[in-house]
């Protein structure tokens, strides 16, 4: 068949016309949250957000994917982590984490009893400094929750089992088990992300450990003889691990990006880490979804499209169609994605890779023994 008016096939004209046709049932009172993003989302980021809740939803939920979050900007402060993170966590939505320390440190605050309050961005922050008020943008708290929350960690890491050399997954669940008992003592539940982590298993790293109120402190306790230091090395190693393993037994990786930062990087990484320098055959992660508000075109790694980690080879090129980013705030996006995916999905059993990391890395070492890389020369204990 063909249309003389255009000069082209209507078999062609109807390739490019497959998509459901917008015209969408008027929003009504009592809409249910899935409804209205399967049906009213239907262009621009809107668009990209239910393509985003679809494929977290029907893919990257799947039983046999491992799910890494990464988390950038100020969202555990906004309660990000009580509203979103901790349920996504407990239905078995989130397996691995890596997270600024400063989402951690304020994370804390939460599992501690100490109170954040919504303020505005419109005020004299040198009136608030006179008062010993703290602003994150519209977020307020009192001076005393950071000396408290200081004085937590410090007391924390003087104990015995922290004075030794560790990865940051280790620590954050050694301090989880603090916080969750903290938790248990005030009668509270659920409030702390890092609580919810050491009851789930979930391993949690940060990508630069230095950078936050909780490396500032280890750094202070180091000057009076604390033996505590966060390892990156086995944070390399462990996270390279938990994506190869994933690999190995026949499943898939998936990333839920939540900003970008060093946190994505780190994220993101482990593929270049095994295929580049271990030399490990491998193709990169499966399922890619990204909220962000960075452009692309300033070069950034926030804004970098998964198109561009191919080449990378951070992303497995036949599974692009598999990645999505949505231009949005994650304080809107990720309330709506995951009440989305809670409504839709039942919980999926807990992965533990906390618990597995050595084994993992065991396995990390046994391909890399395999390659060319540093002339097949590896030292081991075995």
């Amino acid at each position: 068949m063909f249309d003389k008016t255009q000069g082209i096939s209507a078999n062609m004209k109807s390739r490019h016309l497959s998509g459901n046709k917008i015209q969408p049932r008027a929003v009504t009172p009592g809409i249910g949250i899935t409804h209205l993003i399967d049906n009213t989302f239907s262009a621009y980021n809107a668009a990209r957000l239910r393509e985003a809740a679809m494929l977290f939803d029907q893919k990257m939920l799947a039983e046999d994917v491992t799910v890494g979050l990464s988390l950038s900007g100020a969202l555990t402060p906004a309660g990000l982590g009580i509203s979103c993170l901790i349920p996504l966590m407990r239905a078995g939505f989130i397996d691995w984490i890596v997270s600024t320390g400063a989402n951690l440190y304020h994370d804390a605050h939460f599992g501690l009893g100490l109170a954040l309050h919504q303020g505005t961005p419109l005020i004299d922050d040198a009136m608030l400094r006179r008062d010993e008020i703290v602003r994150i943008y519209d977020i307020f708290f009192e001076y005393s929750v950071l000396l408290n929350t200081d004085a937590f960690f410090r007391e924390v890491i003087r104990s015995t089992e922290f004075q030794r050399p560790m990865g940051s997954a280790e620590f954050h669940y050694l301090t989880g088990k603090y916080i969750a008992a903290r938790e248990a003592k005030l009668g509270i539940e659920n409030q702390s992300l890092l609580a919810t982590a050491y009851r789930c298993k979930v391993p949690v790293y940060t990508s630069s450990p230095g950078d936050s109120s909780i490396g500032m402190n280890i750094a202070a306790t180091a000057l009076s003889g604390n033996k505590l230091v966060l390892d990156p090395n086995i944070d390399v190693n462990e996270t390279a691990a938990i994506v190869l393993s994933a690999k190995r037994q026949q499943q898939k990786s998936a990333v839920l990006i939540l900003g970008g930062g060093s946190p994505k990087n780190f994220m993101l990484q482990t593929e270049p880490q095994i295929q580049e320098v271990l030399g490990i055959d491998e193709k990169g992660h499966d399922y890619f979804l990204q909220i962000t508000d960075a452009r692309p075109d300033s070069g950034g790694l926030s804004g970098a499209t998964p198109a561009e980690a191919v080449s990378w080879g951070k992303i497995d090129p036949q599974r692009l169609p598999d990645a999505v980013v949505c231009y949005c705030d994650s304080t809107i996006a990720l309330p709506l994605l995951t009440a989305y995916v809670l409504q839709k999905r039942q919980p999926r059993n807990l992965k533990k890779l906390y618990e597995k990391r050595a084994s993992m890395v065991k396995l990390l070492l046994q391909e890399y023994k395999k390659t060319h890389r540093n002339g097949n020369k590896v030292k081991t204990d075995e």
